[in-house]
């Protein structure tokens, strides 16, 4: 045992589902090498010993990347460098490579400023309790001395090959592109030149100062130059991606935008007719029109908790092969690995267009049409926020005309539809969303949820 490294690390990085911090502040080269020793320690204690590690296009992933292999190495863990890439490769050499563990240095889609890591241990999420575990094992400096050796090994075309082969149709698509400088870029470039049709890229060149747009396809504003480029070349769908490539943006050929459930209500129809009667995941914050599509198609929709470590959890409990989230993480174990990968996710809803005799706007215009708010984010401190939900439940206990879903927060239904409020687990926010199929509905709903809001002592946002 060897504690000379011991280093307690700002309880602020520590995040539910990940790792995150500002570089020039509390996530530095130091803070890194320490993780690498105490994520070595726990997964020495859980019999693993060698492990993948990746990084993104920040320019300071390379020092990070760095700095984590020699904490890993140090510690007696042997390690595979996969280079720069996305996420979601880094999870296919998880996946593929037979290593105990995966580690990806990555900001995701924050700010430049901003970097972090995303784990893995036998292909399952590392989040929650591992998390707080892994900072007491760093300030106690409860590490393992050993003497690990690192070696690179290029899985790009191996990779993108992987993500290729599951293409079906016969359609020839126009196709407009966006990786927004992120790390999918060198990705969607070597994927379009093996997929048929006529394919338009911008911004495909990683660039960690991300000078086109900030890297969140869930903005809609983010993706103005996508729907710029879908009009100039007359697409047939356009693709957006987040900094790290594993969140969608994907647009019809009138530049409207799919959300992340309107996204698995389309995928659905494929993976359903392979696996009738299966589970169909999304997270509290979807629509009722997911709901709805599923029960349709002869699925079994379930809502759960937010955050891609919980749905990747129920996946694998329920045996779901497809699953996905209001903030565009898609995961397909249909055909493929279970894991959030927005490249693979546009090779499949380009085959679900490309076999189909509807085009996407169609496509679209099938799916039934909700009114709802956007995602409304109400400032809250962070000891106030899991307590005003807890009120909120009391308060609603017994009353007529309601249903309740406490999976993650508070998720209302009643006739004019429903609403959510629940905390976030990254941020010192409420999240709030409602949803009806009519004006009036929507209105009494907003009323609703804005008194609860009030009666615990918080500020109502204006909701118009």
């Amino acid at each position: 045992m060897s504690h000379s490294d011991a280093r307690t690390l700002d309880p602020e990085i520590l995040r539910e589902y990940d790792i995150r911090g500002i570089t020039s502040e509390n996530f530095g080269a130091e803070d890194v090498f320490v993780i690498g020793r105490a994520f070595a320690a726990i997964l020495q204690g859980r019999g693993g010993k060698t492990c993948a590690v990746g990084y993104d296009g920040r320019l300071t992933s390379p020092e990070l990347e760095s700095a984590l292999v020699k904490g890993l190495t140090k510690s007696g863990i042997d390690v595979t460098r996969i280079g720069c890439g996305p996420t979601p490769m880094l999870y296919f050499a998880g996946a593929t490579l037979g290593v105990d563990a995966a580690l990806m240095i990555t900001g995701s889609h924050n700010p430049s400023e901003y970097n972090g890591i995303k784990m893995t241990i036998g292909g399952k999420s590392f989040f929650g309790d591992d998390i707080r575990k892994l900072g007491e094992v760093a300030a106690l400096g409860a590490f393992v001395d050993g003497d690990g050796v690192a070696k690179e090994l290029n899985i790009f075309d191996d990779y993108v090959s992987r993500v290729f082969q599951d293409f079906r149709g016969d359609k020839e698509l126009t196709v407009a592109w966006d990786p927004g400088n992120g790390a999918a870029g060198d990705v969607v470039t070597q994927l379009i030149e093996k997929l048929p049709g006529n394919h338009h890229i911008i911004n495909g060149e990683i660039d960690g100062t991300f000078p086109a747009h900030h890297p969140d396809p869930t903005v809609e504003k983010n993706l103005d130059q996508l729907k710029a480029l879908v009009a100039e070349k007359n697409c047939d769908i356009g693709f957006g991606f987040d900094g790290d490539g594993d969140r969608i943006g994907m647009i019809d050929s009138q530049g409207r935008v799919l959300w992340g459930d309107q996204i698995m209500a389309l995928a659905a129809r494929e993976v359903l007719a392979d696996e009738p009667g299966a589970t169909i995941i999304a997270d509290v914050k979807a629509s009722q029109l997911f709901v709805d599509e599923i029960e349709r198609l002869g699925g079994k929709p379930m809502i759960w908790k937010t955050g891609h470590s919980h749905i990747k959890t129920k996946m694998y409990e329920t045996g779901s092969p497809l699953a996905g989230e209001m903030s565009a993480h898609i995961f397909f174990k249909h055909r493929y690995y279970g894991y959030d990968d927005a490249v693979y996710t546009a090779v499949r809803m380009m085959s679900l267009v490309a076999s189909s005799d509807q085009s996407l706007d169609q496509m679209y215009d099938s799916l039934p049409k909700m009114l709802n708010t956007p995602e409304i984010r109400i400032d809250c401190t962070e000891d106030r926020k899991f307590v005003i939900i807890e009120e909120v439940r009391e308060r609603l206990k017994g009353v007529d005309g309601i249903s309740v879903n406490e999976i993650d927060g508070v998720r209302v239904s009643n006739a004019d539809g429903w609403w959510l409020l629940r905390a976030s687990n990254t941020q010192a926010v409420l999240v709030a969303r409602c949803e009806s199929d009519t004006e009036e509905g929507l209105s009494r709903l907003k009323g609703l949820l804005c008194a609860e809001i009030e009666a615990s002592g918080v500020t109502p946002p204006d909701l118009g």
